[in-house]
């Protein structure tokens, strides 16, 4: 058996994990990066990066199917076989920088095998034992397969799996209308499958209901079939053949089942009992300070049970770096993390939504602005949607944009939360024109509109200064 020392030594070479391995090893500090599955993790292989590749092709083919601005549309010739592999094409163009030579080049030991704890300073990985000052847990997750009776005797995808499709599924099954469902079924639908999402709530539940109507509008206007209130029972059948039995007695026919019902932390295999980390079913238990109940261990991104965003891994890692390398102090915040749904409108959130505010603070104001008075909207044909944010004592505690683009308009918000800035200082701003940024700004403004232009008192005084002004 080897045995090697090391300053840090980060498990998981995930969005999170890397963003560790490369800050630490190039300010000095040894490290060891150990990773059993694929370098870049579940966002660059399963993930973020493919989904998203996916939908731009499928988006493609819905521009020229849609046509417009006088442009007559015209049905694609959809390959479905050539979208999986621009898919593909993605994931190879940015696997370098995540790539294993990359890392070892910056000065990293990279060993490719799963890491078990053997107590609270060491981890073995296949031969070799790490001894370690400071540990990163940055597993991540996978995806949650629960006992549904029948499935484990039917073929079904994952987001792991579903990307080795070449052919195209003539009647797509999603178990679940969360964000994974719900943008694989857009882009299905317009790869042209038939897709029915099989949700056992209502879909995408843990957002704002207003912009989720708006969501579920569109994707039902292009065909695809929401069953909200369907909690899946049991499900029988074969390869292209696959039904669906739900807990109120209805049945869902498809050749293919995409199982999309939320993430699990990947924690299974790290032996966490010989270190000393206590764990709950949302994954490491960790302080606002990201350290275990061992001190010397530090989970973050998924696992640490705080959100499952490759933003918010890589929020973690920039958190932890300081303490670690320079033992200052530093905790992670939670409130200015945004989060998007990149179907078409997007959904896009960050701090709370109008009902958890008010379940919050009690006393809140709505500032809200509808997409289609937007000129640059207007101007391009994407007018549905509308800005809201919720307003307490003059701060923004939460915004809501759903509409195109939503997720890059969602990032002021998240600056104004984190900087705790006033609905004044957004009203300030100056977004250059014609451009969907004016949302903000005008949402600020719609904010101020009701105590500049309908008070009694500031007409008089306006008056009374009009009166003495030379």
């Amino acid at each position: 058996m080897k045995q090697t020392d090391t300053d840090i030594c980060v498990i998981g070479a995930g969005s999170g994990g890397l963003s560790v391995a490369a800050g630490a090893v190039q300010m000095g500090a040894r490290v060891v990066l150990i990773e059993g599955g694929r370098m870049g993790g579940d966002c660059l292989n399963y993930g973020c990066v493919p989904s998203k590749a996916l939908l731009a092709a499928a988006k493609q083919a819905h521009v020229m199917r849609s046509g417009g601005a006088g442009i007559a549309g015209i049905e694609p010739a959809v390959d479905y076989a050539k979208a999986m592999a621009h898919v593909s094409d993605t994931i190879a163009h940015i696997a370098p920088v995540d790539s294993q030579q990359r890392f070892e080049e910056l000065g990293c030991t990279v060993l490719r095998d799963y890491a078990s704890f053997v107590s609270g300073q060491e981890v073995q990985a296949s031969d070799t034992i790490v001894k370690a000052r400071r540990f990163v847990i940055a597993t991540g997750s996978s995806p949650l397969v629960p006992p549904i009776d029948g499935l484990d005797g039917v073929p079904y995808l994952t987001n792991e799996t579903l990307f080795d499709l070449r052919e195209a599924p003539s009647h797509l099954l999603i178990l679940g209308g969360g964000p994974i469902g719900m943008e694989m079924a857009q882009a299905h639908q317009r790869l042209g499958c038939d897709v029915t999402v099989i949700e056992g709530d209502t879909a995408m539940n843990r957002e704002d209901p207003e912009a989720v109507a708006v969501v579920l509008d569109a994707l039902r206007r292009e065909g695809v079939s929401v069953a909200e209130g369907a909690m899946a029972e049991r499900v029988s059948g074969d390869a292209n053949a696959v039904t669906v039995h739900t807990k109120d007695g209805r049945a869902f026919d498809g050749t293919h089942l995409l199982v999309a019902l939320g993430r699990r932390p990947n924690i299974g295999q790290l032996n966490l009992e010989a270190a000393g980390v206590d764990t709950s079913s949302q994954g490491i238990t960790v302080g606002d300070d990201l350290r275990t109940t061992n001190r010397r261990i530090y989970a973050i991104g998924d696992v640490a049970g705080r959100g499952q965003f490759t933003h918010l891994a890589g929020y973690h890692a920039s958190t932890i770096i300081r303490p670690m390398l320079f033992g200052l102090p530093a905790k992670a915040k939670q409130a200015h993390i945004p989060r998007a749904t990149y179907t078409d409108p997007e959904l896009a959130q960050v701090g709370m939504t109008e009902s958890e505010a008010r379940a919050a603070h009690g006393d809140i104001e709505i500032a809200r602005f509808a997409t289609d008075e937007n000129d640059r909207a207007i101007a391009t044909g994407k007018t549905a949607g509308f800005i809201k944010v919720v307003v307490h004592k003059g701060r923004p505690v939460g915004a809501t944009i759903v509409g195109a683009d939503a997720g890059e308009l969602i990032a002021l918000w998240s600056l104004a939360l984190s900087k705790n800035l006033k609905m004044s200082d957004v009203a300030g701003m100056v977004a250059a024109y014609p451009t969907r940024a004016e949302l903000g700004k005008r949402a600020a403004g719609a904010y101020f509109s009701p105590r500049l232009f309908e008070r009694t008192t500031v007409k008089r005084i306006v008056g009374a200064v009009q009166r003495v002004l030379p």
